[in-house]
């Protein structure tokens, strides 16, 4: 079966995550998207180890469900190439600098004079206006810039690094498709299509909600530590005496009740919604996880409903069955011979389904997308060669 987007036709022009990640969600959803590379200059999650064939495990999952058209696109060969294609594949997703498509001939302007119906996703650090719209960052400068790191971390250590780029994926990725979207459903009625602006520094702005929201109102700034759910209150983690460590999200009363009886001090409810409690009662927790090993909590908190749960690492929670009964791990066929495990798609559907095909070598599918724009032999032959 094909997914909920089939009627979508995308081009790709982005490079490593943000909007890679994008099109592997739309395309996971059934969009038909043929990723535009560059055949001399090769995308860096290629070669991001570990690898396998030559190519990294990132690439395989990331690009899974997109073609693969290599093109030099400052041959005026490859620019006719893009004005066919975008008679047909009317979404495109780029995330270069401002301005870098337009000295190609390929912005917003030019292509929507070939298509009126053309939507058109940029996806940069800081957006096509403003001072910092042609600045240089990534992930770790997007959330310093948009205050996000500013309370996270501990007050003695300062910020810390996120196991996973927070600015990119739900700032910049979650945002273009969501953009996407919308803009599809208006061009359904009006048959116009637009520009879209994403930044991503923007986007990780708008992920503040709560405290972003208190902090505009009073003028006054959350700090590391300083929240409920920043380490402000005993909502942590905890280390075991195994070096191992439990996450401890038991906030309400009902489940607040039910942690401290587990742990054996339900005297100590009363003390957890009392701020100026906090410290000390942290201490006290840490003191009572420590003393027994990862797998005497784990043991003791899957018998009851606490939000208490271990801290796994990926391949434990691979195993878990759960992702497995919901087809969050995947075996995709890379070869005859050879299969390869991703993480599946979150993105479940009832009545739509696809199945999924690996990340493409460079250039897989040149030739075909070619022969279907109705090139001749000796021309498919002039553009790969140019390419």
């Amino acid at each position: 079966m094909t997914g909920p987007l089939k009627q979508l036709k995308i081009l790709d022009f982005s490079t490593l995550l943000p909007g890679p990640y994008a099109t592997m969600l739309l395309a996971d959803m059934g969009a038909d998207v043929i990723r535009i590379e560059s055949p001399d200059r090769s995308d860096m999650l290629k070669e991001t180890p570990p690898k396998f064939k030559d190519c990294s495990y990132a690439h395989y999952t990331i690009n899974r469900n997109k073609r693969s058209l290599a093109l030099d696109l400052k041959e005026n060969q490859a620019k006719e190439v893009i004005f066919k294609l975008i008679q047909d594949y009317d979404i495109l997703v780029e995330q270069f600098r401002p301005g870098v498509m337009k000295k190609l001939g390929l912005d917003f302007e030019a292509l929507s004079k070939i298509n009126p119906k053309l939507i058109y996703c940029s996806i940069t650090g800081y957006g096509q206006t403003g001072d910092l719209k042609n600045r240089a960052g990534h992930d770790i400068n997007f959330l310093a810039l948009s205050g996000l790191a500013s309370y996270s971390g501990k007050k003695e250590s300062g910020p810390s690094l996120s196991a996973t780029q927070i600015a990119d994926l739900a700032g910049g990725s979650h945002h273009a498709v969501m953009s996407i979207l919308a803009a599809d459903i208006s061009r359904r009625s009006t048959g116009v299509g637009q520009h879209l602006d994403i930044s991503i520094r923007d986007a990780a702005f708008s992920l503040n909600t709560m405290f972003g929201a208190a902090a505009l109102a009073t003028g006054d700034d959350p700090q590391p530590e300083d929240q409920i759910l920043n380490g402000g209150s005993y909502y942590d983690y905890y280390e075991t005496n195994d070096a191992r460590y439990m996450s401890v999200g038991a906030l309400e009363p009902k489940f607040a009740k039910i942690f401290f009886d587990t742990i054996g001090h339900p005297e100590w409810l009363t003390k957890a919604f009392q701020p100026n409690e906090q410290k000390k009662l942290k201490i006290a927790i840490a003191k009572i996880i420590k003393a027994q090993s990862f797998q005497h909590w784990n043991d003791l908190f899957k018998k009851v409903d606490a939000c208490v749960e271990p801290v796994l690492s990926i391949t434990e929670a691979a195993e878990l069955s759960p992702f497995k009964e919901r087809d969050m791990i995947l075996e995709i066929e890379l070869d005859e011979k050879n299969k390869v495990k991703q993480i599946g798609s979150a993105l479940k559907f009832s009545e739509n389904r696809r199945d999924f095909f690996i990340g493409k070598k460079l250039g897989e599918d040149s030739l075909e997308i070619l022969q279907k724009l109705e090139y001749s032999e000796s021309q498919i032959k002039e553009i790969i060669r140019g390419s």
